[in-house]
């Protein structure tokens, strides 16, 4: 892994706040999902698949890595398309991730975070897009309005609701990179517990 990432990683585990306890109980059916699943396959999903999502897939896959969970896959979709949001984007090379964006209505940005593993592919797309998971997946909520708009999944062995605020919210303001930035470190703490119980971590 990047000793960007390993080195926000080591951080980010020794000043991260106590999580509280119904988001815990929530990560902890994640993580049963993860470990009695030969494959797990999780779908992150929010409404526009644009900021919230995508940092989860990012995140959750980057630290299993780190951890060397080999049997989890992260997808990320929403109830409809939009983009990778830049200022998204932008959080992730912050914290230490190297992105490939080619620019474009909806690029398809490669995310790297170690030299050894292949990029996260990170695009807006619907959550039933041919690229994610048709069955025996875990459908985790990360929005609100996503919970609401979609109380089915098809497919969905599991499902999660882990809402997180929309840091879109700052959008413009001064404000804008510090409460992207928290949002990273708030998806980034909760995945690295996730995959800290799966029991295959090392």
């Amino acid at each position: 892994m990047f000793s960007r990432l390993t080195t926000y990683l080591h951080e980010m585990e020794s000043k991260s706040p106590e999580l509280p306890d119904h988001r815990k109980g929530k990560l902890k059916k994640l993580a049963e999902f993860v470990r009695t699943s030969e494959t797990a396959r999780l779908i992150f999903i929010c409404t526009h698949n644009s900021r919230r999502s995508q940092l989860c897939q990012v995140w959750s896959q980057a630290i299993a890595h780190y951890f060397e969970l080999e049997n989890m896959e992260a997808y990320s979709g929403g109830t409809e398309v939009t983009a990778f949001h830049p200022h998204a984007i932008a959080a992730l090379r912050r914290a230490g991730f190297q992105i490939d964006n080619p620019g474009g209505e909806n690029p398809r940005c490669a995310v790297f975070y170690a030299e050894e593993a292949p990029p996260v592919q990170c695009f807006s797309k619907t959550y039933d897009h041919d690229e994610n998971p048709r069955q025996d997946f875990a459908a985790v909520m990360t929005c609100s309005e996503a919970d609401e708009d979609c109380p089915y999944v098809p497919g969905a062995t599991l499902r999660v609701s882990l809402p997180y605020k929309d840091p879109k919210e700052s959008d413009g303001t001064a404000e804008q990179e510090q409460v992207y930035d928290e949002r990273c470190r708030q998806i980034a703490s909760e995945m690295f517990y996730m995959v800290q119980q799966c029991g295959k971590a090392t």
